[in-house]
């Protein structure tokens, strides 16, 4: 089978990541109760930054979200790898922007991550990424993002959403709330 996978807040707990470092460069401690309520991807109004400053926030600080020791989401890396032992296809839909695609890739692999280069995707928009989803005809594919998910309900694909603050109240396709559960559910 073709297992498709969003990175971000699917994988690794890129947000949380990016929480922590917000509160360490700006020197503000926010309650992780207040993060973990959120319901919106975005997290600058928690560090009282208007649109325009949580933009600049994120873009200067992304090499360091991106790339320093983001913590996995728990059985999300044996998922993946038992996947891959029992032969299915992995792949890897990302917004992340193309200039940090090789990088992406080599922080996957140095974390344990089984990446292909024909099997990664990324340099889109979200709405790019469904294109890209279609045409690899996907047998399932999990993201965190409503938006996403939900242009794809009238394909064939098997649509799972990664559980989040954000993400709560949207209630059409299956729920991952720890990643044990998808391996028996699934396997």
């Amino acid at each position: 089978m073709k297992f498709g996978f969003d990175i971000d807040d699917t994988l690794i707990r890129l947000r949380e990541h990016a929480f922590h470092i917000y509160q360490r460069k700006l020197n503000q401690q926010v309650e992780k109760e207040k993060f973990d309520q959120l319901d919106r991807v975005e997290i600058h109004e928690l560090f009282s930054l208007n649109e325009q400053e949580g933009k600049q926030m994120w873009e200067d600080s992304l090499e360091e979200i991106y790339f320093t020791d983001c913590p996995l989401y728990p059985g999300a890396l044996e998922a993946i790898q038992q996947l891959e032992e029992r032969s299915h296809e992995i792949y890897y839909i990302t917004a992340r922007p193309k200039p940090h695609g090789e990088q992406t890739k080599a922080w996957l692999r140095q974390n344990g991550f089984p990446v292909l280069d024909s099997r990664f995707f990324h340099g889109m928009k979200d709405t790019e990424k469904v294109k890209v989803i279609q045409q690899l005809d996907l047998d399932y594919y999990v993201d965190d993002k409503p938006a996403v998910l939900d242009t794809l309900a009238k394909t064939n694909t098997n649509l799972l959403i990664k559980d989040q603050s954000y993400n709560r109240n949207f209630n059409k396709f299956s729920r991952i709330i720890d990643w044990h559960d998808f391996l028996q559910n699934k396997m």
